[in-house]
């Protein structure tokens, strides 16, 4: 789908070539706000900052651009209202490689443009709605083996699957650790530590039933 100027939702990984691309089409109209996010997730203290930056008063065109693999639901929400109502001379553009994981009301207040294939997602063989400490034990000791960019794969498929429930009360530090699990994946930490640290953080922020 060829690039157009606007408000909207690009489905791209290529963070820097799009936003590259939109400023040859502004050409000399407009300025650009960017918010990119290549190795680590979209904070709400990121949203606040983005929503601070929307208010200030401008002459001009301002194309706000948030770009990041992950943006949780509640950062989402969080830039629901500024994205229903951009202050004048604003246009928020939110670059993603998922679209899956953009809850149904942004999406239905932007166009979505799809630069590539939806990032196929990790085959993640665990039933994160039903976790306990076997599935942890089992899943590491499955997955201890996995190369660099296979074990952030499957880090990424257990963020966006935890995001998505509602079995879990995350919060920031949550957000926060699933990025610094990540980083330090790309740092050379062992599989099987990043994997079982993330899991059992996660099993502790699981919601207790109500008997």
């Amino acid at each position: 789908m060829e690039l157009t100027l606007g408000s909207q939702i690009i489905i791209s990984s290529d963070f820097h070539g799009v936003i590259e691309k939109l400023r040859s089409l502004a050409g000399r109209e407009g300025s650009f706000e960017l918010f990119i996010k290549e190795d680590e997730n979209f904070l709400v203290s990121d949203a606040n900052e983005v929503i601070a930056k929307a208010y200030l008063a401008s002459q001009e065109k301002v194309y706000i651009c948030l770009a990041s693999r992950v943006f949780s639901e509640v950062v989402q929400n969080r830039l629901l209202k500024i994205i229903e109502e951009p202050p004048r001379n604003k246009e928020f553009i939110l670059i993603t490689p998922n679209k899956s994981a953009l809850l149904p009301t942004i999406k239905s207040r932007l166009i979505v443009t799809t630069l590539q294939e939806e990032q196929q997602s990790f085959d993640l063989d665990l039933d994160i709605e039903h976790l306990d400490l076997q599935k942890v034990y089992t899943f590491v000791q499955e997955n201890k083996n996995l190369k660099q960019n296979e074990a952030i794969e499957a880090l990424e498929a257990i963020t966006l699957k935890a995001l998505k429930s509602e079995n879990f009360t995350l919060d920031e530090d949550s957000i926060t650790l699933f990025a610094n699990a990540r980083e330090v994946l790309n740092l050379g930490s062992p599989t099987d530590f990043v994997l079982t640290t993330v899991l059992l953080k996660l099993l502790a922020k699981k919601r207790k039933r109500v008997r």
